[in-house]
């Protein structure tokens, strides 16, 4: 019996000699093949299907314009949206304005549509009022408007002419029936300096100065007679002592420590000085006084509260100005007097009025209205 070869080639090696089969030549001839696309035509690319999406869109535009004109005029022609009368306008936050001086600036709106009201017109003619700050004008459907105003807050009187005025913390003026201002009981100050004529950026800033003035001296705004801030350098008020008023300069800074000063002293100048009518207190070291002219020969012009005067402050000729004596000085004086003048009349008493030769005393100079220097 033949013995079986047996062979380590498979069933499959004996086929692995290059062939490949139909379907695999057939399979890798198709992979390599290009494939070409093919466009396709849709009829939006056509020209009649162009046509029909401008008339689409031409249609949906209509349709949008008609709701927003339906609804246009439903807003503007229904008369549920119609202001019948003036009541159907509020008014809040007017004290000094009347409410018919508010309703003027709507005359023309009453019987007409609540959306024809042009609302920032009517706003800046109601900021165009002198009393008004700030305004707002809204809406209230369906037949309503609302107007809110802040008004100005008067701070002092202003004097322009023979009238009286109120000025508020910008400077704009407002004007008052006196009956009214009667019955509101101001007790303001009268600011002198803040004209009609001026510039606003120059009444503001004089109004701001009073301000300021007002605020260091909190609590006597009552007693002052009139502040005067025409020279924003030097701030002087009329301040009425016993029954008479002094004019007190306080310069531009520090008014609480030198109003603090001139009340120490001033119980002591007046029963120095009894004629006293200014007191000038800018300077750091000393106070001058100005008494009235009628007793300015006999009892002296000026004086300072310190023995050291710097001789720089005092702008007249050394001979004119007077300093406070001291006690020793005084005494010794009325002794050396019968030495130069041998004569009776020189011995005259130390009270008695000084020759006319004696240089008169200096008068330092103010700003002052004529009522002070008489």
């Amino acid at each position: 019996m033949p013995t079986r070869v047996r062979s380590d080639r498979s069933f499959s090696d004996d086929f692995d000699d290059g062939y490949i089969p139909e379907d695999e030549e057939d399979r890798v001839f198709l992979r390599s093949r290009r494939r070409v696309p093919v466009r396709k035509r849709g009829w939006l690319a056509t020209r009649w299907g162009r046509i029909a999406l401008a008339l689409g869109v031409l249609a949906v535009v209509a349709v949008l314009v008609t709701i927003l004109l339906i609804v246009r005029n439903f807003f503007l022609e229904d008369p549920r949206f119609r202001i019948d009368t003036a009541a159907s306008i509020q008014t809040i936050g007017n004290s000094e304005l009347s409410r018919t001086q508010l309703l003027s600036i709507f005359g023309a709106d009453v019987g007409h549509n609540i959306f024809t009201v042009p609302l920032a017109q009517r706003r800046a003619a109601l900021q165009q009022l002198p009393w008004v700050q700030h305004a707002t004008v809204m809406r209230l459907l369906p037949n309503q408007l609302r107007v809110s105003i802040v008004e100005r807050v008067p701070v002092a009187f202003v004097r322009t002419g023979s009238t009286i005025q109120l000025v508020d913390t910008t400077g704009v003026l407002l004007t008052m029936p006196p009956a009214m201002l009667a019955a509101r009981h101001y007790s303001f100050p009268v600011v002198i300096g803040i004209n009609p004529t001026d510039a606003p950026e120059t009444r503001a800033e004089r109004i701001q100065l009073y301000q300021k003035f007002i605020g260091e001296l909190s609590g006597i705004s009552s007693q002052l007679s009139e502040v005067d801030v025409s020279g924003t350098e030097d701030v002087r008020a009329i301040m009425p002592s016993a029954g008479t008023d002094i004019l007190v300069h306080f310069g531009a800074e520090d008014f609480a420590a030198r109003y603090k000063t001139y009340q120490q002293h001033l119980a002591q100048w007046r029963q120095q000085y009894p004629h006293l009518s200014a007191i000038d207190l800018r300077y750091d070291h000393q106070t001058v006084l100005e008494m009235a002219h009628s007793s300015a020969s006999a009892s002296g012009a000026t004086a300072t509260t310190t023995a050291d005067i710097a001789p720089t402050l005092a702008p007249a000729p050394p001979a004119r100005r007077i300093a406070k004596p001291s006690a020793h000085k005084a005494a010794a004086k009325p002794a050396l007097r019968p030495l130069q003048k041998p004569k009776p009349k020189a011995t005259a008493a130390p009270t008695s009025t000084p020759p006319p030769s004696t240089p008169k005393p200096y008068i330092q100079p103010f700003d002052r209205p004529s009522k002070v220097r008489n």
